[in-house]
């Protein structure tokens, strides 16, 4: 089947305001309004509440972005393969922030929260796959506009806007909801993706309707780890620096609240912490992916930039004021800006079967969700136990092994 390839000019631009368009309403929700709206239902079990809306979306968030992978690979349509799931994705996504948006008990925030969680995966998976249609010379670029420039913008741009809403989370909810369907569009206008209604399914991907499922065919879908050995370790490092990163961030409101007793200054701290990390984010986004296609330097920069994450946790557990907090945006901004532009590009070289982008980069893309459900569950646990104090260790630890992870990986020298 001969590959689809979209000009850079096309796909770039499609690749800055498509990641920023679902994560940075998902991330501005999911740290700040949605522990501000917990609070307000009940204060008192506000740590534990969190973590269970999070083991939730954990479980169907990483349900629903496997099924989004696979359809998306086997769709044929005059849209293309990636763009139905896509659009249809955000207008879910949207919706369901709106209606969450007037719950006044947790069964009712409960339940639209997992179906937005199950929509946001409908657009991650199909559109990391975007990335496979750059032309060959040209994946550090685009790896580098999804994750450098795309995903800086959803990570800190977005929370610099929503801190401005923490006494509206409401209205922050619609709004930041509305805004993904908007994105999304304007990405999938400026891509365009091809019709692929001619390209043929592959023999092996065809179904036999009398033909059962077994177990044993889950190595087809997962391989065993002689074959998939790199990817799995880069996976297995994405999850790792997930949930160092949102161990922290994930908690930002607690920690400037409760820990570090900001008061009257959280707000402007939050903005101060996601204005740093923004701008070396966006720096990082036009530099790293040229610099990685220039010197074919890969596996290095994705790994130190996760312990980069491990020196910011303990520098802001250590000062606990105003530096601590400019050190921990700046040594955070340049991992979190490394690792966004290179690390859907190193997985893209590791992928076992090149056949089914989405389902494996969709996959492995499951970091981007399924860690900020996982590490709240983890800092619960630890919060409960030690104090907001461990949540740091919790940090420093997860993001150094997600470091030595990415570096055990073989088949990427350097």
């Amino acid at each position: 089947m001969k590959k689809i390839t979209i000009p850079l000019k096309r796909l770039i631009p499609g690749l800055i305001i498509g990641p920023a368009s679902w994560l940075g309403p998902y991330v501005a929700i999911n740290s700040l309004f949605l522990p501000a709206l917990v609070q307000h239902i009940d204060a008192a079990h506000k740590v534990n509440l969190i973590a269970l809306l999070s083991t939730c979306g954990m479980i169907v968030a990483a349900l629903s972005n496997m099924l989004a992978g696979a359809l998306s690979d086997r769709t044929r349509s005059r849209f293309g393969q990636r763009t139905p799931w896509i659009i249809g994705g955000a207008l879910v996504f949207s919706l369901t922030m709106i209606i969450a948006s007037f719950a006044t008990t947790m069964v009712y925030l409960l339940c639209f929260w997992m179906i937005g969680q199950i929509s946001l995966n409908f657009i991650v998976a199909p559109m990391v796959a975007w990335i496979d249609f750059a032309p060959d010379d040209g994946k550090g670029v685009a790896s580098s506009a999804y994750g450098g420039l795309g995903m800086a913008l959803g990570n800190n741009g977005f929370n610099v806007l929503a801190a401005m809403f923490l006494s509206k989370f409401r209205l922050g909810f619609i709004i930041f909801g509305i805004f993904t369907t908007i994105g999304t569009i304007i990405a999938v206008l400026l891509v365009r993706e091809p019709s692929n209604l001619t390209s043929k399914i592959r023999p092996n991907q065809k179904k036999n309707k009398k033909q059962k499922i077994h177990f044993h065919d889950l190595r087809t879908i997962f391989p065993k780890w002689s074959i998939g050995r790199d990817y799995y370790l880069a996976l297995i490092g994405k999850l790792f620096q997930g949930v160092g990163n949102f161990a922290i961030t994930g908690y930002i409101l607690y920690i400037m609240t409760d820990f570090l007793h900001r008061g009257s200054q959280t707000q402007s701290s939050i903005q101060w912490i996601n204005t740093i990390m923004l701008i070396i984010g966006i720096a990082m986004g036009f530099i790293a992916g040229p610099i990685a296609d220039k010197y074919k330097i890969l596996k290095y920069p994705v790994g130190f930039s996760t312990i980069l994450l491990a020196i910011a946790a303990i520098s802001l557990f250590l000062l606990r004021n105003n530096w601590g907090i400019i050190i921990y945006a700046i040594t955070a901004g340049f991992g979190m800006g490394i690792w966004n532009s290179l690390d859907n590009l190193l997985n893209l070289e590791v992928i076992p079967d090149k056949d089914r982008v989405a389902f494996f980069l969709g996959i492995y893309n499951l970091g981007n969700t399924i860690t900020q459900a996982l590490a709240p569950v983890i800092a619960a646990l630890v919060i409960s136990h030690f104090g907001f104090s461990a949540i740091f260790f919790v940090s420093f630890t997860f993001s150094l092994i997600g470091g030595i992870s990415m570096l055990c990986i073989k088949s990427v020298k350097k």
